[in-house]
């Protein structure tokens, strides 16, 4: 008989049913810590750690003496560092753990769902921008918003244009802020965002929009913005900005961002808007030589 084999079977022989459920869960624990990690920002700074550790052993392996000491001192050093680091993701950990949030499956939508959001947060933002409503919509996608969504006033509440229209309403309690979805339901409003510190800003864009701004340079999210002085839509993404958006616009948008669909990109809404630009000024100098041509026919 194969001596491999024979090793195997012997291993086997040793496992029982208590190792079998150990093992499995450990392996649970894990993959609920890894999914809590996730949607946090705390997943980046597991990332660095295992490249760093991965670099320990790289060097180690290489006899490379001088890096491994520096190395394992700065592994020590951050060690001691994560209690504070991960001070806000250990605290809401013990939290979801006492309100049995921890086990909970997230909720997943299907595409009809996303579709009927998408469409029902176009419908709002039109309606707000002709009535000159201020609003500041932040989508949350990879990257979860615990931290700004816990500055806010839980809502809990499905996504409608009534609901939105009534929170951005001038002179209410929420309207100063900014509305989180997650999926489909509104998770908070009136929630503080951080501002950019991007120079070289126009001077047209105030709070809200650079708060906007902000927000996206610091998470994946996609924020709608409505322009409480001109009544405009914006929407933000990886820090920048697009403005003057017609209600496809937007559709188009959230549906790349949250839907996965790759059709649009901002760079084709840019280059959209600039053939729209060159179109008119090109009709309107047409217009004006006809105009100007003496003898001309009509």
């Amino acid at each position: 008989m194969n001596p491999l084999l024979e090793q195997f079977q012997a291993l086997a022989r040793t496992i029982g049913i208590l190792d079998i459920v150990d093992t499995g869960l450990v392996a649970f624990f894990l993959y609920r810590i890894y999914i809590m990690l996730k949607n946090t920002r705390a997943a980046a700074l597991v990332k660095g750690l295992m490249v760093l550790a991965s670099l320990v052993i790289v060097s180690k392996w290489l006899n490379l003496h001088v890096i491994n000491w520096i190395l394992e001192k700065a592994i020590t050093m951050m060690m001691v560092a994560l209690p504070v680091v991960f001070q806000p993701e250990l605290r809401r950990a013990l939290e979801q753990i006492g309100r049995g949030r921890l086990f909970r499956k997230r909720i997943e939508l299907d595409e009809a769902e996303l579709k009927d959001m998408i469409e029902t947060v176009a419908n709002a933002t039109v309606i707000m921008g002709q009535r000159k409503i201020g609003a500041l919509i932040v989508f949350e996608r990879a990257v979860g918003l615990e931290e700004r969504i816990e500055t806010g006033v839980a809502i809990d509440g499905l996504v409608t244009d009534s609901l939105l229209l009534n929170i951005f309403e001038k002179d209410t309690p929420l309207h100063d802020g900014a509305v989180i979805i997650r999926g489909n339901r509104i998770v908070a409003a009136s929630c503080l965002l951080p501002l950019t510190e991007a120079r070289g800003l126009s001077q047209e864009l105030g709070t809200r929009h650079r708060a906007a701004i902000g927000i996206s340079e610091q998470s994946d999210a996609l924020v709608v913005v409505v322009s409480e002085e001109t009544g405009t839509v914006s929407v933000t993404r990886n820090g920048e900005i697009f403005r003057y958006l017609r209600r496809e616009d937007v559709v188009d948008m959230l549906q790349s961002a949250l839907m996965g669909h790759h059709r649009f990109t901002l760079k084709q809404l840019a280059l959209e808007k600039l053939d729209e630009f060159r179109n008119r000024k090109t009709g309107e100098a047409n217009d004006a030589s006809k105009i100007a041509k003496p003898g001309g026919k009509s």
